[in-house]
């Protein structure tokens, strides 16, 4: 009997399958990295093929960017009428196929070549638009407040992991092989995440490996684990749904998460499109060499984006305390993240590494705006709202790449571009500071009228 007792109790042991989940957004946010990625890798050969200048480069890389500001809240409303696995299985599947799809660009011939692929770049943003709201609502269904910054940094820090991993093959492939293939890896590669999406992900009641005492303590710590059936039930007219909008928008709290974001995207945008032609066209080095160089800052950064995690919830635990456990990693992660200016006063490698290496390690442990974002959003429109902030967020992707064209291209040195950067990172730390105030959810007023 003291047998089947053990038994018995080992069977109502919680399961765990939450943390598999997180290693599945970690896998798709890698390859999501990894796509808007290969363009900053094969640009230098690209550019010299296609004969594009900086000014006609930062266009290029900016177009992303325009259809993912643009697929925001589009996106966010399909993830809250569809459900987050389907919506983003598609999502991976089509960003995926566009991306493979840019190896092809040299069938074109002149300016053909630059208008396909701006076409295939801001293909792939407009399918990309799902995917960080759909992160922040898995993350709020599935996770606890008090373990949710450290999943938030888990699927975050995949952007460092992307170029760890992805920068050294893509240099490799670039060099090797030439720049097509860099386009046929990643976006063959990303076809059969898809597929593997579909196997990997669920809604927490209907996940076959989560038992009733799982449920209950994401439950219990605040996830929202019956979004997706409530939203199926739920048909909301769209016009209501920007009435709900505009009490985000008029929320000084949202305002200042908005403006924060987007100054802390302006760092993330530099990184994965110019920092490696900064490297080869700047500091003289190989793109093969530049692709491996790019590898050190990424792991800092990496390592820097699950310690802000951890230490934003472990600040959770022991005060209780959104404003402490958020503000405090953001605003140090914040001002170390500044140190890359220090670039330009040194022509020493090791120095300009070790400088951009604390830069990406700082930038790591103050991303944390999509924990502020699944602390705050409201239930209702957990989507939406993810949406409209990854919209305000990437208009940083906009206007950091041209921004950096132009600098570049009139002053013919990255130095201002450098300082371009910095200054955006210390305007972050004034918004969390200053104007956001208290980090709490939002209940949103009934919309009257309908």
């Amino acid at each position: 009997m003291s047998t089947f007792s053990q038994a018995a109790s080992g069977a109502e042991k919680r399961t765990n399958a939450r943390y598999w989940i997180v290693v599945m957004l970690f896998i798709v946010t890698s390859f999501n990295y990894g796509d808007r990625a290969t363009l900053s890798i094969a640009g230098s050969e690209m550019s010299k093929a296609i004969g594009l200048d900086p000014v006609g480069m930062g266009y290029v890389f900016s177009a992303f960017s325009w259809a993912y500001v643009i697929g925001q809240i589009p996106g966010g409303w399909l993830l809250d009428r569809f459900g987050s696995k389907r919506v983003y299985f598609w999502s991976i599947f089509t960003w995926s196929l566009f991306t493979l799809l840019q190896g092809f660009v040299d069938v074109f011939s002149g300016f053909g070549i630059i208008v396909a692929l701006f076409t295939l770049r801001f293909m792939v943003g407009l399918a990309e638009s799902p995917s960080f709201p759909g992160n922040s609502r898995i993350v709020a269904a599935w996770f606890p407040a008090q373990e949710r910054g450290t999943a938030v940094a888990i699927f975050n820090s995949a952007q460092y992991f992307a170029t760890v991993i992805f920068a050294p093959i893509m240099g490799w492939l670039t060099h090797e092989v030439g720049w097509s293939h860099v386009f046929f890896f990643m976006g063959g590669l990303g076809i059969l995440i898809s597929l593997l999406w579909q196997k990997m992900i669920h809604e927490p009641n209907q996940h076959p490996g989560v038992n009733k005492k799982e449920l209950e303590y994401i439950a219990e710590g605040g996830a929202l684990i019956n979004m997706d059936q409530k939203s199926n039930k739920e048909r909301v007219p769209f016009s209501e749904k920007w009435a709900q909008i505009k009490q985000l928008l008029c929320s000084r709290m949202m305002i200042g998460v908005y403006l924060g974001q987007y100054c802390i995207n302006a760092l993330t945008y530099f990184f994965i499109t110019w920092f490696p032609v900064y490297l080869v066209q700047a500091r003289g080095m190989s793109i093969l060499k530049a692709g491996f160089i790019a590898s050190i800052p990424a792991i800092c950064g990496f390592t820097g984006g699950v310690l802000g995690g951890i230490i934003s919830d472990w600040l959770m635990r022991r005060y209780g305390s959104l404003n402490l456990a958020r503000k405090t990693p953001i605003v140090l992660g914040m001002l170390l993240s500044m140190s890359m200016v220090f670039c330009n006063y040194t022509d020493s490698e090791m120095l300009i590494i070790a400088f951009m290496s604390l830069a990406f390690f700082g930038k790591g442990i103050g991303a944390l705006g999509w924990a502020v974002m699944a602390d705050t959003a409201p239930k209702e429109i957990s989507g939406l709202s993810g949406g409209l902030f990854n919209m305000f967020g990437n208009i940083s992707g906009i206007v950091t790449p041209i921004a950096i064209g132009y600098i570049v291209g009139t002053t013919g040195s990255f130095n201002g571009a450098l300082i371009y950067v910095g200054i955006h990172a210390l305007v972050a730390v004034v918004s969390y500071l200053v104007v956001v105030g208290d980090i709490k959810r939002i209940v949103l007023k009934p919309v009257t009228g309908r």
